[in-house]
C-alpha cells in the first residue's frame, strides 16, 4: 500500500483543528450567556464522572490499537483480524461499563437526569474505529464525517438551546452527535478489510497488552478528568468548576493547534519507522515536530496571556473575570504538555515503550493527586492549576531524562531561547495595546490579535528563524497548488 503524504494529512486535520477551534469560538459566548457558569459547571463535574466510564470502556485500545494495525498494515489478512479481536473486546468491556453506568445514574438522584443523557458517549467509544484509519494514516476518511456532525451539532445546539432549563437537552445533543460520528466511520470499513473467521478470533493477548497502554491512562486521567471532580466533591461549587473547565478549554484548542493535529498524523509513520529500524529519521522527525511544537506554543501562549485581559469578558460575558486569572497560571502547561506529549506519541508510544512512560505518568498522577488534595481546599481552582503544573512537569522531566537521547536539554534551549523573548516582546506590546481608548472591546482585541501575530513573526523572520521561514515558504507552493 502506498504511503500516505504527511503533509496532506496534516492539512487534512489541521483544518480539522481549526474546525474544532471555531466551534467554541462561535458557541462558547452563546452557551455562558444562556446556560451560565452553574450550567456549565454541572455539564463538566458530569461529564468528568462519565469520561472515567468512557476511560474504562475504552482500556488503551486506541493507542494499542493503531500500533499494531500500523505494524502490520502491509498485511490485509492480519489487520483485519487484529481489528476485529480489538474492537470486539472494546464492545464487551463498553457494555459493561454502561451496566455499571446506569447504576449510577439510578442512584445519583441529584445528577441523575444528566448521568442518563450522558450514555451516547459509552456509544460512542464502542463504536469509535479511529484508530484504525489512523494506522492506515488515512485521515481524511475520519476527518470528513467527525467534521460534518460537529458542525451539526453547532446547528442543534443554536436550535434548541435557549434558556438554561435547556441544560439537560444541551448535554444529551453533545454526545448524541459524538455518538453519530464514531457510527458513520463504520461505512468506510468494508473498503479496508478482508474477509475473516470470526471463529479463529483470539482476545487473551490484546487485553493483556491494552492493560499496559490502561495503566497510563487511567494516571493520565488523575490530573485531566479528577481535578474537576474533586472540585465538584471538594468545593461542592459549580460555578467554580465552571470557570475552571472554561479557562482549560481555552488551552485545549491552543494544544490541538500547536501539537495534537501534527503528532496524530505522525505517530502512525513513526511506528511503521521503528518497525524498519530507521532511527536517524524517527529522530529528525521528533526533533522537526518538536521544533514546530515550540513555534506555534510560545505564539499561542503568549497570545493568549497578552489579550486575556480584554478577552475574557468579550467572550464569556460580564461574571465571568476568575477565569482571567486561570488563564494566566495555566499559560505554561502548553509548553510542559508539548515536550512531553510530542515524546510520548513519537517515542515512547511507537517504539513499545509504553511500559516505561506508564511509570513516569505515574509517578506525575501521585504528585497531581496529593498536590490537588493538599490545595483545592485552601484555594479552589487555583489549587488545581498549581496541582497540574507540578505534574506536567515531573512527566516531562522523566521523558526528557529517559528517551535515549532522542530529545535533550540542549535540543529544547534551541527551539525555546529565539520563541521565549519573541513571545514575551509580543505579550508586552500586546497587553499595552489591550489599553487603547477604543469604546469597542471587539476591534481593540482584533487590533491585538492581528498585531501580536505579525509582531511575533517579524520578530522571529528577522532572527532568521529556520522552522518559520521553511513554513512561510509553504505558503506560495500550496495557493499555486489550489490555483
Amino acid at each position: 500500500m502506498a504511503q500516505a503524504s504527511i503533509r496532506k494529512n496534516f492539512i487534512f486535520r489541521a483544518c480539522y483543528e481549526v474546525l474544532l477551534l471555531l466551534t467554541p469560538l462561535i458557541t462558547t459566548p452563546y452557551v455562558a450567556r444562556v446556560l451560565s457558569s452553574d450550567g456549565l459547571g454541572i455539564a463538566s463535574y458530569t461529564g468528568s464522572i462519565m469520561a472515567f466510564f468512557t476511560m474504562f470502556a475504552a482500556l488503551g485500545t486506541p493507542q494499542y490499537g493503531m500500533r499494531e494495525i500500523a505494524r502490520n498494515r502491509d498485511n490485509p489478512e492480519r489487520a483485519s483480524k487484529l481489528f476485529w479481536e480489538i474492537e470486539l473486546m472494546t464492545v464487551f468491556t463498553s457494555l459493561l461499563c454502561l451496566a455499571v453506568w446506569i447504576g449510577v445514574c439510578i442512584f445519583y438522584t441529584e445528577y441523575s437526569p444528566y448521568l442518563f443523557a450522558l450514555i451516547p458517549n459509552l456509544l460512542a467509544t464502542m463504536f469509535d474505529i479511529s484508530w484504525f484509519f489512523t494506522a492506515y494514516e488515512k485521515v481524511g476518511y475520519t476527518v470528513g464525517r467527525n467534521a460534518f456532525f460537529k458542525l451539526l451539532g453547532i446547528v442543534l445546539l443554536f436550535t434548541f438551546i435557549k434558556s438554561k432549563s435547556d441544560l439537560l437537552l444541551y448535554i444529551f445533543l453533545m454526545s448524541l452527535t459524538g455518538m453519530l460520528g464514531s457510527l458513520s466511520m463504520w461505512t468506510y470499513l468494508p473498503k479496508m478489510l478482508v474477509r475473516t473467521d470470526l471463529r479463529g478470533l483470539r482476545f487473551k493477548k490484546h487485553f493483556h497488552e491494552t492493560l499496559v497502554y490502561f495503566i497510563p491512562t487511567i494516571a493520565t486521567s488523575v490530573y485531566t478528568i479528577l481535578d474537576k471532580f474533586l472540585l465538584g466533591v471538594i468545593v461542592n461549587n459549580n460555578d467554580i468548576n465552571g470557570y475552571y473547565d472554561q479557562a482549560g478549554k481555552i488551552y485545549h484548542i491552543i494544544n490541538a493547534l500547536v501539537f495534537t493535529s501534527l503528532n496524530a498524523v505522525m505517530e502512525a509513520r513513526i511506528s511503521w519507522l521503528f518497525s524498519q529500524g530507521a532511527d536517524e529519521e524517527i529522530r529528525r522527525r521528533i526533533h522537526r515536530s518538536l521544533d514546530f511544537t515550540m513555534l506555534l506554543g510560545f505564539g499561542g501562549v503568549f497570545g493568549i496571556v497578552g489579550i486575556a485581559r480584554v478577552f475574557v469578558p468579550v467572550f464569556w460575558g460580564s461574571g465571568w473575570d476568575p477565569v482571567e486569572t486561570l488563564i494566566y497560571l495555566m499559560a505554561p502547561l502548553t509548553l510542559i504538555i508539548g515536550v512531553s506529549y510530542c515524546l510520548g506519541s513519537l517515542y515512547y508510544n511507537p517504539s513499545g515503550n509504553r511500559a516505561q512512560s506508564a511509570r513516569y505518568i505515574i509517578a506525575g498522577a501521585c504528585v497531581n493527586l496529593v498536590m490537588n488534595l493538599l490545595l483545592i481546599p485552601r484555594w479552589n481552582a487555583v489549587g488545581a492549576v498549581i496541582a497540574s503544573l507540578f505534574a506536567e512537569g515531573t512527566i516531562t522531566c522523566l521523558y526528557v531524562r529517559n528517551c535515549r537521547g532522542y530529545v535533550t536539554v540542549r535540543t529544547l534551549a534551541a527551539v525555546i531561547w529565539k520563541r521565549l523573548l519573541a513571545g514575551a516582546a509580543m505579550c508586552l506590546l500586546v497587553m499595552a495595546l489591550g489599553r487603547l481608548p477604543l469604546e469597542s472591546r471587539i476591534l481593540i482585541l482584533a487590533i491585538q490579535i492581528l498585531s501580536g501575530a505579525a509582531f511575533y513573526t517579524a520578530i522571529l523572520f528577522l532572527a532568521r528563524d529556520a522552522m518559520l521561514r521553511e513554513l512561510l515558504s509553504l505558503i506560495p507552493q500550496t495557493l499555486k497548488k489550489l490555483i
